[in-house]
């Protein structure tokens, strides 16, 4: 299953890279919310590959129904996680595949097709990138912190959008950053490129394979009120597990969902 998902993944990723930079066919889900012709050519290549080998296994992906097998396995897709990066032409975008057995995330890749990084995690068997492990930072005192986030779809018109976190942790952390794709914020969190990331507001293809990927990078993840992460929930907090607290207190002070 780990050999089949990294084969969805290039698979979705060349598409991706051929069509990179060229005139795109764009319609709006929302107001902010984009789908191009990439994502679902993507999305048409992983799953063949996934269907082309476990026909009977569920698939749970951003843009396309695929029915339900009532299967115990379940893959949860997103075929282009950072579309309005890919859109604009800049290279902040991934592929994101995840597997989970009977409700558990057992399996998560990502991959940035621009960069050439392939990041993956099985349970149990700690995290990867390009075949080398990794473990999260050590920084250990928010002040010295670099955060990641990003802003729900419907922050134009909702009061619950995330401004007042951010504005919290610029103060307290040494910087945050806004990259525009939940699923690298979590794997940059989970090698050490960041100490913590937080959001609202997400779909389950966006973080299941990524939170996997931080917990086996020795990382923590939970909601806001650190109470177990549920990946069909509304908030998600992850960390180094050393700034876990301290990041949790700052949440506390905001709007939640």
């Amino acid at each position: 299953m780990k050999e089949i998902a990294l084969q969805a993944a290039v698979a979705g990723g060349k598409v991706l890279l051929e069509k990179f930079g060229r005139t795109l066919q764009i319609r709006h889900k929302g107001e902010v919310d984009l789908v191009t012709d990439a994502d679902q050519a993507a999305e048409e290549m992983i799953v063949n590959v996934i269907r082309g080998i476990f026909p009977r296994h569920d698939i749970l992906a951003e843009e396309g129904d695929y029915g339900a097998r009532k299967s115990p396995y379940q893959w949860i897709i997103d075929p282009l996680d950072g579309t309005t990066n890919y859109a604009h032409g800049l290279p902040w975008w991934t592929v994101s595949i995840a597997l989970a057995v009977d409700g558990e995330v057992v399996l998560g890749v990502v991959y940035n097709p621009a960069m050439n990084e392939m990041f993956i995690a099985e349970k149990g068997q700690g995290a990867r990138l390009n075949d080398r492990r990794f473990q999260v930072s050590k920084t250990d005192q928010l002040d010295q912190a670099l955060l990641a986030t990003g802003f729900p779809y419907d922050r134009k018109q909702s009061p619950v959008n995330n401004y007042d976190h951010f504005v919290a942790f610029q103060q307290a952390a040494q910087a945050c950053r806004r990259p525009g794709a939940a699923s690298l914020d979590l794997v940059y969190t989970a090698c050490g490129r960041f100490d913590g990331y937080w959001e609202m507001k997400l779909k389950p293809w966006d973080i299941a394979a990524g939170q996997l990927i931080v917990r086996e990078a020795g990382g923590r993840v939970s909601d806001f009120s650190d109470a177990p992460l549920d990946i069909h929930g509304a908030e998600i907090l992850a960390s180094n597990g050393l700034l876990h607290q301290a990041m949790l207190e700052i949440l506390a002070r905001g709007k939640r969902p």
